[in-house]
């Protein structure tokens, strides 16, 4: 079965306590976060790396703290969650080359990675039967990404012990959401 890891915006404004968006608990999650990307990269499965890639005036910030503003430390990912081969796509139209290379670095200015005009591109190229996303915030980036992942009819898996929520409740609903739509729970351990 062909598949696609998705690492759903574990940055540091989101994953450490110090970061400007920090989901509760969330630099808890980066060992399987680390361990999912390299099980990936030693098995030739891809990885998309979606991530926010803000301006200071982006409108998101209407509703949201500022966070992940491109060139700041918060919008960097932890190096644990870093494959060697790496590429970032940019939201902009771009030649996608994709030979030798292990994690897709996707910037994105809006809740979804689908925000990315390349990402259809992405997924056509790589022709999945089965997605496994895992990453922050359960209830806002991660559903974004699994539910627009689930509009492929292809089998899609949420990784219950690589992510994180902003509030358990919400994060909670949105899980029995995405199972109700078809989606999957899984843990690190039996994806590994």
């Amino acid at each position: 079965m062909k598949t696609v890891f998705f690492d759903i915006d574990t940055q540091i404004d989101f994953v450490f306590p110090a970061g400007a968006l920090y989901a509760r608990s969330a630099e808890r999650i980066l060992p399987a976060v680390a361990k999912l990307n390299k099980h990936a990269a030693a098995n030739g499965i891809p990885v998309i790396s979606s991530m926010d890639a803000h301006r200071e005036t982006d409108p998101e910030f209407r509703d949201w703290p500022h966070h992940c503003i491109v060139g700041t430390v918060g919008q960097q990912k932890p190096v644990s969650t870093l494959l060697e081969k790496r590429l970032v796509v940019p939201n902009t139209p771009v030649e996608l080359r994709l030979d030798a290379i292990d994690q897709i670095l996707l910037e994105k200015q809006t809740f979804s990675a689908f925000s990315n005009v390349n990402l259809k591109r992405l997924l056509e190229h790589f022709n999945a039967d089965r997605y496994v996303v895992y990453g922050v915030v359960t209830e806002v980036c991660v559903k974004f990404a699994a539910f627009g992942l689930l509009d492929t009819g292809k089998r899609v898996e949420i990784v219950t012990d690589a992510i994180r929520p902003l509030n358990d409740e919400n994060g909670a609903k949105t899980l029995a959401e995405f199972t109700a739509a078809g989606g999957h729970l899984t843990d690190s351990g039996r994806v590994i």
